[in-house]
């Protein structure tokens, strides 16, 4: 064989092994490739909250993980369980939850409102927070925002053992460093609740001759404690997903219809979102009665805004009660099934319109809007979109509008 044929052979050789490493590497590489991709989209999709429209639709991982809080929420009763295993539940439970702790801290309640309340208030505002103070989150802050534009010189007590600390003033500063009037204070149940009906439920309760039922025991305790602290010291109460639009003033011993029939216009419900009364208002102590007698905690408003339609519809307009019934427009000026509306961008000439139109009527009829959390906590609100400008005009310190 030639030395010219060697070369050629050789040479064919070489190339071919290099080809054949190229080609190697190549599929090593488009492998490596591949598998950081898949790499990288694992350890994104451990965190990433997927949005679609406005609604934000919780990975695998993340609707785990709020599974296994809702059931370490110590307020949860145990689902398809008996009566009686619902009530040992409650008593093996009861060490645990702090709200029925009666202490050092919650024996000052009394005086630590009256206090509060001793300076000049343009008016009495109570609420109530009985979950965890980490879950008083943007929504809420801004509901309570809302409520110091409108009335810059009121005052806000917040019924809450868990904001009553550290960790509740941590988040409430913001509007304390602007010298607004807010103040978390561990309530006293057994005084709160002290020469009134309630005081009978809650010893039931405690001793176990009451059903907590299926619905979250902190929702109910949140239905009868509002109805004391008004009974107690006269007020404004409003739930913490209420954006308030203008000063409540002028109202006095008022609830508002949540919906009324379209032929002849009466209240067919109404709702204890926003509650307005005097001190010792006889309308309250047929509430706390009503709580007391009919106590069922597994349908679900049967304490709550069907418990105050109920009453009202008892004692009609007699005049002893002397209150007012306002009409939806006041407190609900959009139903539950359509409050996602209000939080979605216009996308056309139409919805612009249709926006415009909706913020002209609420802010020319209504008191506020409520949102009907339970519907609403999972949207998140578009820019431009009518919740966005009612917040945007009534905030204070107008941070994370479009974050939560």
């Amino acid at each position: 064989m030639s030395d010219n044929n060697k070369v050629q052979i050789f040479s064919t050789i070489l190339v071919s092994l290099v080809i054949l490493v190229l080609y190697a590497d190549g599929i090593l590489f488009g492998y490596l490739r591949d598998a950081h991709k898949i790499s990288e989209v694992q350890q994104k999709s451990k965190y990433a909250i997927i949005t679609s429209g406005n609604i934000r639709l919780r990975s695998v991982k993340e609707d785990l993980t709020q599974r296994k809080k809702a059931n370490s929420n110590p307020f949860i009763t145990p689902l398809n369980v008996t009566e009686g295993e619902r009530i040992a539940w409650l008593q093996r439970s009861l060490p645990k939850l702090e709200i029925f702790k009666s202490d050092l801290l919650s024996k000052q309640f009394h005086s630590r409102v009256l206090q509060f309340f001793n300076s000049e208030c343009e008016v009495r505002v109570f609420m109530t927070w009985i979950s965890q103070a980490t879950s008083f989150g943007s929504r809420e802050l801004l509901a309570v925002e809302s409520l110091f534009k409108a009335h810059p010189k009121g005052c806000l007590v917040i019924l809450s053992r868990t904001l009553d600390s550290a960790k509740g003033y941590t988040i409430l500063k913001p509007l304390i460093d602007r010298r607004l009037k807010v103040h978390a204070v561990a309530p006293d149940l057994s005084f709160l609740f002290k020469n009134t009906p309630a005081e009978t439920w809650l010893d039931d309760l405690k001793k176990g001759n009451k059903d907590p039922g299926e619905i979250s025991l902190a929702q109910n305790l949140s239905n009868i404690m509002r109805l004391a602290v008004l009974y107690k010291y006269g007020g404004i109460y409003l739930d913490t997903d209420f954006i308030v639009l203008k000063p409540l003033t002028g109202l006095r011993n008022s609830i508002g219809a949540q919906s009324v029939d379209f032929l002849s216009k009466n209240w067919t419900r109404l709702n204890n979102a926003v509650l307005i009364f005097d001190m010792n208002h006889p309308l309250l102590l047929n509430f706390i009665e009503e709580f007391s007698s009919t106590f069922d905690g597994n349908r679900w408003g049967h304490n709550g805004p069907y418990l105050v339609s109920r009453v009202v519809r008892k004692v009609g307009p007699t005049p002893e009660f002397n209150f007012t019934v306002l009409p939806p427009m006041a407190f609900y000026p959009v139903d539950w099934k359509k409050i996602g509306g209000l939080f979605e961008r216009p996308k056309s000439e139409a919805q612009l319109r249709w926006v415009e139109a909706k913020l002209l009527q609420l802010s020319g009829e209504s008191y506020g809007v409520h949102l009907w959390n339970r519907q609403s906590s999972s949207l998140l609100i578009e820019e431009g979109s009518a919740m966005g400008r009612l917040i945007s005009d009534h905030c204070v310190t107008c941070k994370d509008i479009y974050t939560f």
